[in-house]
């Protein structure tokens, strides 16, 4: 087991900093009751979120159940896991279960298809309560940030970490200098995991640790793209540029599309300027992949790196450093492409013909005749927006015929719970209990 496992916090007392966000956290936990809105804990990776998480969990004697990006976070699927344990109680006689539902602001793809919309219904009809965690808040659809009390996990101070490596240390029963300690902190950039993976690194094989031995040991943590695109923009030196760019796991093609959609913060010469360095990065990329020759990749990050920090002059990052555009666009004709290809399996089943006759003869005059009338269609093939959609171009008319297909089902299921008298009228009608009947034998 690795350092940073060993040694999480298993309790609300073992973590360090976000002691405002602890309070909130603790506080939500006692007063939590069936209606209270569920938190978003958010901040960057490292800061405690999750350690926090199941620290209270623990201290409050609850269960947890966790679903995370890891898992197919279908609708199905959030509705067989997730909504059940909310629903029902727990199996070990706890008093709570706690819903994790970790990295909610990666609920994009065909894996998370409708994972969004089971996650809201989740929040309105859960009876257990329920934590989101995130990194970034504005990748969190709206609607889930509408429905949650967002609590921020900041980044932690070097000189909170100093201590807790300093524990550390003391139960591997290493010896470690100040200096060590506070380079590791500072190096951690608030991120305590990374801390502790430093400090485990630079330990391997020794009995003691300095400064020394920190600056030469393996460098555990990697480098982000947003550390490497602000370094661009930001006019670091070249050696540091181009070690930045060795440290980030991402491909050379990922780091040129980072750094094209890091130009839109640029004045539009300097974006011209950039752009000549960028196709020659694009050129040198087009040759590794033709000829197999992956050496060539080197020159195609130079080429991107180099010449686009030159051409943006040290301007630095005036906004939020956003993912590129393209990724949007490749998401969302993917989610088309979903959408289209259940339609047809949908209409081609209620029409009795295959997919491929009914985009060749029937799929026009069908959405001719649909948009006429759309909701009976909807009801009866069990549309959602994407697939209505794709044979509707209005998409004012999508979203009131599937709202009102969404609000009569939530009628319906208001309708079908049993409605609950009054207690007093309860106790009135109550029929005292009466004695068993001697005369009579019973089986049980």
């Amino acid at each position: 087991m690795d350092w940073a496992e060993r040694y999480r916090p298993g309790r609300i007392g073992d973590l360090v900093g976000n002691g405002p966000a602890i309070r909130q956290l603790l506080d939500w936990a006692r007063n939590w009751r069936p209606g209270v809105r569920p938190l978003l804990l958010y901040g960057k990776p490292g800061t405690g979120k999750t350690s926090a998480a199941h620290a209270l969990a623990r201290d409050m004697g609850w269960e947890v159940t966790e679903l995370n990006a890891s898992d197919q976070r279908t609708k199905a699927e959030i509705d067989r896991v997730a909504r059940q344990s909310a629903l029902s109680g727990s199996l070990f006689g706890d008093e709570r279960r706690l819903i994790i539902l970790d990295e909610a602001d990666n609920l994009q793809g065909n894996a998370d298809r409708g994972g969004a919309r089971a996650i809201l219904e989740l929040i309105r009809t859960a009876r257990q309560p329920i934590l989101l965690i995130a990194n970034d808040l504005h990748e969190v659809p709206g609607e889930l940030k509408s429905r949650t009390e967002p609590v921020q996990f900041r980044a932690l101070m070097a000189r909170s970490i100093v201590p807790r490596l300093r524990e550390i240390c003391a139960a591997e029963r290493i010896r470690c200098s100040d200096e060590a300690l506070r380079l590791v902190a500072d190096r951690a950039n608030g991120d305590m995991r990374s801390a502790v993976n430093m400090l485990e690194a630079a330990a391997i094989g020794r009995s003691e640790v300095n400064g020394i031995s920190v600056r030469t040991s393996q460098k555990d943590e990697r480098a982000t793209i947003f550390e490497l695109v602000g370094a661009v923009l930001g006019g670091r030196s070249d050696e540091e540029l181009m070690r930045l760019a060795w440290e980030v796991e991402d491909k050379p093609e990922t780091i040129l599309q980072w750094l094209e959609a890091g130009l839109d913060q640029l004045p539009v010469e300097n974006r011209c300027a950039a752009y000549p360095a960028l196709a020659a990065a694009d050129l040198a990329l087009a040759r590794t992949y033709r000829r197999q020759h992956y050496a060539l990749w080197r020159y195609a990050t130079a080429l991107a790196v180099l010449g686009t920090a030159d051409a943006a002059g040290g301007m630095g990052v005036r906004g939020r450093i956003v993912p590129p555009a393209r990724w949007g666009r490749i998401s969302q004709a993917r989610r088309r492409r979903a959408a289209r290809l259940s339609l047809f399996r949908k209409m081609g089943a209620w029409m009795g013909v295959s997919r491929s006759e009914l985009r060749e003869y029937y799929l026009q005059a069908a959405a001719d005749l649909i948009s006429l009338n759309p909701g009976p269609v909807a009801r009866a093939l069990c549309l959602d927006a994407d697939e209505l959609g794709y044979l509707l171009p209005d998409r004012r008319r999508v979203e009131e015929v599937i709202g009102e297909i969404t609000r009569e089902r939530k009628e319906l299921e208001k309708a079908e719970q049993p409605k609950k008298r009054p207690k007093k009228e309860r106790e009135e009608s109550a029929e005292p209990p009466r004695a068993p009947d001697r005369s009579q034998s019973t089986l049980f």
